[in-house]
């Protein structure tokens, strides 16, 4: 999820559910010198013509002082409409043409990756949008707001669907991975879910004591898993909102930070959790067994992330680096750079590659193999917030801290 507070920028029932969904249970689910020479004093104009050449170098130096590099475009479309830092980007799942943005000017767009045509202004929100995702069957397109609400819009015309209220600001969202519900998680320690089209609440899950940092539905949809600026992970029963089970900092071999990532394994066994701390662990879902530390970074990690393909997970952190490991054999297996702060990746999901996108302006398509580095591409001109690769791995689209959204063709 990409949070407006990012570290490189700027009356639903309680407890009720609605017992005759069935897409709950995966059985009945519908689908980041200028030195001067010599000893003489120098004249008015010499000091002035100095300064002078001395701005001038100065334009061709970034913060640090290093020559600029050139700027390189390698996107095939850009979408400039938001003007705003690009904190969401979601692709349609059963539509690689189709792109859901939203941003800081508190817009969510729907527009068209083979054109860079806007297709849809969806409902505003009042505040910015932090978080977008298509439901799983491509017909509903939910934007996540710092203003406390979720807009349910439809794919094929834009309009509005429903319109969702938690109590605060959101912090991202989700959809079950084959039924119209709708997860998210809020500011004020909660998780809210809902159904769609009829906007009716299933439940709300309370546990945490500070923010739902991040969270997800397991790939079999049977279990939630959050995470949360308190430092701990609950593991929650979607149907009775009860917590099967929970790991706080209590436990000396767990995270003592804030989780700040998490995710989980295709067969839905494994959870790989994420900390401000640099440090991951690997968790057994059915038991809440720690199964391995995973500590290679020295700053907060900002994204993690299972292999669909291979028995193998990464995780992404603000040093910079990119850990591949080996979750079968518990051990790290290669290190691959950028060469700044890593904001997002996501594993590709019928081969064993997997994108990152970075502070640095790039996204980079690794084999996680060999950690070589297949493609970089570039045209951003700040940070990459967010981004979503299709489901066929054919199209990228990035979201960035200048206000942009690009498309790439890997």
């Amino acid at each position: 999820m990409a949070n407006a507070e990012h570290n490189y920028h700027d009356d639903p029932a309680n407890g009720q559910h609605e017992e005759d969904l069935g897409y709950i249970d995966s059985e009945d689910a519908t689908e980041e010198v200028y030195e001067v020479g010599g000893d003489a004093p120098l004249s008015d104009e010499d000091d002035n013509n100095m300064d002078v050449d001395e701005e001038e170098e100065d334009d061709d130096e970034d913060e640090d002082g290093e020559p600029e590099a050139p700027y390189v475009d390698d996107s095939v479309q850009a979408f400039t409409e938001h003007r705003q830092p690009v904190y969401a980007v979601a692709i349609n799942p059963k539509q690689s043409n189709m792109v859901l943005t939203g941003g800081g000017d508190d817009q969510g767009y729907i527009w068209n990756a083979e054109t860079g045509a806007k297709v849809f202004q969806l409902a505003k929100h009042d505040d910015s949008i932090v978080a977008a995702a298509f439901s799983a069957d491509g017909q509903y397109a939910a934007t996540g707001g710092m203003d406390g609400k979720v807009h349910v819009s439809s794919s094929s015309t834009g309009e509005s669907v429903c319109v969702l209220e938690g109590p605060t600001e959101i912090t991202w969202l989700t959809w079950h991975p084959r039924g119209n519900v709708v997860l998210a998680g809020t500011e004020d320690s909660t998780m809210w879910m809902w159904q769609v089209p009829s906007g009716n609440c299933m439940n709300v899950f309370s546990g945490h004591v500070e923010g739902v940092t991040c969270g997800q539905f397991s790939p079999d949809g049977k279990t939630i898993v959050s995470g949360s600026s308190d430092g701990s992970i609950i593991v929650w029963d979607p149907k009775t909102a009860a917590a099967s089970f929970r790991l706080t900092g209590d436990d000396a071999r767990f995270h003592s930070a804030p989780i700040s990532a998490l995710a989980i394994n295709p067969d839905s066994q494994l959870l790989l959790s994420g900390a401000e701390d640099g440090t991951a662990r690997l968790v057994h879902i059915g038991n809440g067994r720690i199964l391995a530390s995973f500590d290679n970074h020295s700053e907060s990690i900002e994204a993690v992330g299972f292999s669909p393909t291979m028995s193998l997970a990464a995780t992404a952190s603000v040093d910079g680096s990119i850990s591949i490991w080996d979750t079968t054999a518990l051990r790290l297996r290669q290190t691959v750079r950028h060469d700044d702060a890593v904001t997002q990746l996501r594993w590709h999901k019928t081969q064993p590659i997997f994108v990152s996108v970075s502070a640095d302006r790039s996204a980079r398509v690794w084999d996680a193999r060999t950690g070589e580095c297949l493609k970089t591409c570039r045209g951003h001109t700040q940070t990459i917030l967010n981004f979503d690769i299709s489901t066929d791995g054919r199209v990228l689209v990035t979201g960035g801290d200048d206000g942009v959204a690009l498309v790439f063709s890997l």
